[in-house]
């Protein structure tokens, strides 16, 4: 099998995807890529293939799931079939950037936990016997990240281009997934991109929200092994 690669989500780490990790590497090489070092997603992109194998195997979640876009516009011939989770492959909506500039300026002012605690978490999960263990993991990725990862992630999604060309043009295999309670991401945006794909499957993961890969783990590998397996 080619390598896989995955990419998390904004203010996460490859924590985000333990669970598939430990499943898949002994099948595959299996690679984590941090975005934390950019504010843009076409430098984002730029340099996960300037460091990236020849051919890989591609997934990412919400802000992962954008770059993993971008990577497939940049070169498409590079990224062997491609899984989209939980994310959004349009352009940021204006009232969404407004709401990232106090975001970021709170952030500044050292209220990163303040700003995940109120803002961006309550968003992310379902309810569920293991969410608050996963809100817990959710801030410890977010703080060791760091304010500066913060506001150049913000930026990049702020800026990030419409995806929906890319996603029309690659010919790959596709599994676009999403947690049924995703609120940030929802299911409508999902059945979207997958009608967009010339070669998608959608996968629907019940009792999960944003982060189906921590919230539902063993369903998520489950699909993530069908869609390697898959020719």
């Amino acid at each position: 099998m080619k390598p896989l690669i995955l990419l998390p989500g904004m203010m996460c780490d490859a924590r985000l995807f333990g669970p598939q990790i430990n499943a898949l590497s002994g099948r595959m090489p299996v690679m984590t890529f941090p975005l934390s070092h950019h504010d843009s997603i076409e430098a984002m992109a730029r340099d996960i293939l300037g460091n990236a194998p020849p051919v890989f195997a591609l997934a990412g979640l919400s802000m992962g799931g954008i770059v993993a876009m971008e990577v497939t516009r940049q070169a498409p011939e590079r990224v062997s079939r491609l899984a989209l989770l939980d994310t959004n492959p349009l352009a940021e909506t204006p009232e969404v950037k407004a709401r990232r500039t106090p975001q970021m300026s709170a952030v500044r002012n050292g209220q990163l936990r303040t700003v995940m605690r109120d803002e961006m978490k309550p968003g992310y999960l379902a309810d569920g016997p293991n969410r608050g263990a996963v809100l817990d993991l959710c801030m410890a990725m977010a703080t060791d990240l760091g304010p500066d990862v913060f506001i150049r992630q913000s930026k990049a999604l702020m800026n990030r281009p419409d995806q929906s060309k890319t996603l029309t043009a690659y010919t790959g295999r596709v599994l676009v997934l999403c947690g049924r309670e995703d609120r940030l991401c929802p299911v409508e945006r999902h059945r979207l991109m997958h009608d967009l794909l010339p070669r998608s499957a959608l996968e629907i993961i019940g009792d999960a929200g944003h982060l189906p890969t921590l919230e539902q783990p063993e369903k998520t590998t489950a699909a993530l092994s069908r869609w390697l397996e898959d020719t």
